[in-house]
């Protein structure tokens, strides 16, 4: 478990002390000590330092409003390019944390997450934003919720979690239209919203995950929703999130992320090259033949119908929409992939530990 954990965060977070996300001392463990502070750290109100320094720091994801490009990392750093990558601008944060993941749902409206519980949205492109929850109030909100079913489990869970402060790092985000998302995350955490973040809800207590796995990956279409995590966990509702059920996993190791192509076919990730495609919302996998021992840490869909994934080392492996075969493309300079996105001109954005990179569109053939 260390080990899939370990590779979590380096496609989803940071701690404290960040060095480089890849190291497995950065991960949420089973074993720390459990804080039990509950006031709020200072990197909650504290806003992310603008300095030119931005440019070169650890960059967790990537993703498009309209034709820009917002990139979210290390100590509430999130970065713009109205260029498709050549050049990026630090923007306006109310925080420090560390934010792993952005979704975008037009031009204007979108969302970051992060650790500490952080929950953010921007209506301007991502050129300022405004807190809509942190780890503080989330644990709150499960502590509320589990008194109301009466559930003894439930309660116990969530004062531990009250207890633990604001330590609720979420990893994924998904937004469907401007007023319904999720977000997921450690332990698993699992929020929801229906009016654009205003009020969100916690989703713990309708998930069959006993041993409360990490949470890494959720997408959603239409009244579906599926949801991977570490030990080859892998949840789905058809019911739009009223209820979730388990789905047999292809293999027991952690996946780190899930993508869905333009066609509609689920692509999930993770250790050691593995990757798997369905083509009926999780219910049967197909093994992807990857040819590569090294985890696979992001992917995006390509608006030709294929994928693309990015492998820590930053090799890619671009595929086919039709075809369990994946084309490997060599770093030219080998570095820490997080994130990866398409920009409005075809070329590939990466977001890795060193940095923002740009790379020339792919060509499937």
């Amino acid at each position: 478990m260390a080990a899939a954990a370990s590779l979590g965060l380096t496609r989803r977070a940071a701690a404290a002390g960040l060095a480089g996300c890849a190291l497995p001392a950065l991960l949420p463990m089973r074993a720390r000590a459990a804080p039990t502070a509950s006031a709020a750290p200072a990197v909650l109100s504290s806003p992310a330092v603008l300095t030119p320094k931005a440019l070169g720091a650890a960059m967790l994801a990537v993703g498009r409003a309209g034709t820009r490009l917002v990139a979210v990392g290390e100590r509430g750093t999130v970065l713009l390019s109205d260029d498709h990558g050549a050049h990026w601008a630090q923007a306006r944060v109310p925080l420090q944390a560390t934010l792993t993941s952005v979704c975008f749902v037009d031009e204007r409206t979108g969302w970051a997450a992060g650790h500490l519980g952080t929950l953010l949205r921007s209506d301007d492109g991502g050129q300022s934003w405004q807190m809509q929850l942190d780890g503080l109030a989330a644990a709150a909100l499960v502590e509320t919720a589990a008194q109301r079913t009466g559930d003894a489990a439930a309660i116990k869970q969530a004062q531990q979690l009250v207890r633990e402060g604001a330590d609720k790092p979420f990893f994924d985000l998904e937004f469907t239209d401007a007023e319904r998302g999720f977000a997921i995350g450690a332990y698993g955490l699992m929020f929801a919203t229906a009016d654009g973040g205003r009020r969100w809800e916690p989703w713990l207590g309708r998930l069959p995950n006993p041993g409360s796995l990490h949470l890494y990956g959720v997408r959603a279409a239409g009244g579906t929703l599926v949801v991977a995590g570490e030990q080859g966990l892998l949840l789905r509702s058809v019911d739009a999130g009223a209820s979730f059920v388990p789905l047999p996993s292809p293999y027991k190791g952690s996946f780190f992320g899930l993508l869905r192509t333009r066609g509609g076919a689920l692509v999930a990730y993770g250790l050691r090259g593995s990757a798997f495609r369905s083509g009926d919302d999780g219910a049967h996998w197909d093994k992807l033949d990857s040819a590569t021992p090294l985890t696979v840490a992001a992917g995006t869909a390509l608006p030709g119908g294929g994928f693309v994934l990015a492998t820590q080392a930053g090799d890619l492996l671009l595929a086919r929409q039709d075809t369990a075969a994946l084309r490997r493309i060599p770093s030219r300079e080998p570095m820490p992939v997080a994130g990866i996105a398409v920009a409005a001109d075809g070329a590939l954005v990466l977001a890795s530990l060193r940095g923002m990179r740009r790379l020339p569109a792919p060509a499937l053939d």
